[in-house]
């Protein structure tokens, strides 16, 4: 398959950036997917050792990817222990 894919680039260079954002955007799809898998408290791998890892987390602990206005080193606990 790569054989033909750079076959298809030598003869229509143009389809070079097709290519490249392509490769791109199949890369950065797969990398924020590991990433949900591997880091996101909703996800847990291990049911023995820590079966609600979403309890765990403090008030202060930013799991988000991105969040907007929000500075999570001065929230405070509102809800009880489990």
């Amino acid at each position: 398959m790569l054989r033909q894919i750079i076959g298809q680039a030598k003869k229509h260079p143009s389809l070079i950036p097709l290519f490249v954002f392509i490769g791109a955007g199949g890369t950065g799809a797969a990398l924020y997917v590991m990433r949900m898998a591997l880091f996101n408290p909703d996800v847990s791998w291990d049911k023995k050792n820590n079966p609600e890892p979403w309890n765990k987390l403090g008030p202060n602990e930013q799991y988000k990817f991105y969040s907007v206005n929000v500075d999570y080193s001065k929230l405070k606990k509102e809800g009880p222990d489990f």
